[in-house]
């Protein structure tokens, strides 16, 4: 296994309590992303799809399928990528339709020499849309993957469909890691009315995370995703109880790297002008300790680059989407992709 050394000279001692001396460390960057309706083109029966195929309302065919994969490529290609070559050893991503569409993603140009790997499981949602897991074999050794069903209801008493949870666990440069992959209920009908939704989901996190904790008090868990819900919402603040700031966070509790941002006025998606910060990668408490021999957390960052805004028009300002209604614009995705930077001290 081949990981990237990163020499770096910390003058800001305040972060890691050196005076300005030379240290050396191994890098991973580990990202989220929206993939914002990667369907193929065909029109899959019993699955609401039909306007994500040449016969639908988008004109949906093979020269938008190309072009919407070599954009997405070319963001990925770009995260971290100044820190590692390599780029994301982990991606996590969701609006993705099936498998297929993935093995087409890994093959792109932009992205083809990090040899991607895919765990993936179909989920029930109505749309057709799952969740899946993006690793670079050289950092993580997958050892086990399984699907988290959410199993909730709606207002009326009626099963909701929706995505499940990946649970991924594995060996990122050897260390024992958790990867938890989530696309939670959207905010459609209004945000207090599907809040309960989301809380389910969250509670499953909370649980596993909890049993994880409990098997293992130095367990290394991620909990990355589109949330749905903002760092201050309920499904983050009272179930998972994740904390925005390192003090607050308890011995078996969780870090959410994602609060900062979103109170400086920071976000990855918007919704009639105004930001949302949705998509988070949440940490536990293992990580945090910037002293250990394994990977600690180091920085968060939104990937924001003037190319992914949109300039003019209806949606101007907000994540340069792929379609304005059923118009194609050739864009990327209407939400912003996050990474977190972990590093590991080298021992000479």
């Amino acid at each position: 296994m081949r990981s990237f050394i990163l020499t770096l000279t910390f003058v800001l001692s305040i972060i890691f309590s050196l005076q300005a001396q030379e240290a050396t460390y191994r890098v991973g960057i580990v990202g989220f992303y929206n993939f914002e309706n990667l369907f193929d083109t065909l029109d899959t029966p019993n699955v609401r799809d039909t306007e994500f195929s040449p016969e639908g309302d988008k004109l949906y065919g093979t020269r938008i399928y190309k072009e919407k994969l070599g954009n997405l490529a070319q963001v990925v290609s770009e995260l971290g990528a100044d820190l590692s070559p390599d780029g994301a050893a982990l991606l996590g991503v969701c609006e993705v339709e099936n498998r297929s569409v993935l093995e087409d993603f890994v093959k792109e140009p932009a992205v083809a020499d990090r040899n991607y790997q895919i765990v993936h499981h179909d989920s029930p949602d109505r749309r057709g849309i799952d969740v899946a897991l993006l690793y670079n074999p050289k950092y993580f050794e997958v050892t086990s993957s399984k699907a988290l069903p959410l199993i909730i209801y709606d207002n009326a008493g009626e099963r909701k469909y929706t995505r499940d949870i990946l649970y991924v666990s594995g060996l990122f440069d050897g260390e024992p890691m958790h990867v938890l992959v989530n696309h939670w209920p959207s905010r459609s009908g209004g945000e207090k009315n599907t809040q309960h939704l989301r809380n389910a989901a969250a509670l499953i996190c909370k649980s596993l995370t909890d049993s994880l904790y409990q098997a293992d008090p130095n367990a290394k868990v991620m909990i990355m995703g589109d949330l749905n819900d903002d760092p201050i919402s309920p499904s983050l603040k009272k179930v998972l109880n994740a904390k925005g700031k390192t003090k607050q966070v308890s011995d078996t509790g969780i870090y959410n790297p994602m609060y900062q941002p979103f109170k400086s006025g920071n976000g990855t998606l918007t919704w009639n002008g105004a930001w949302n910060l949705f998509d988070q990668i949440l940490i536990t408490k293992p990580f945090l300790d910037k002293e250990q021999d394994g990977y600690f957390y180091h920085q968060v960052d939104i990937y924001r680059k003037p190319y992914l805004i949109q300039r003019t028009g209806k949606y101007k300002g907000s994540p340069l989407r792929t379609f304005s209604g059923d118009l194609y614009i050739g864009g990327f995705s209407d939400h912003l992709p996050v990474y977190i930077v972990l590093l590991k001290k080298v021992v000479n």
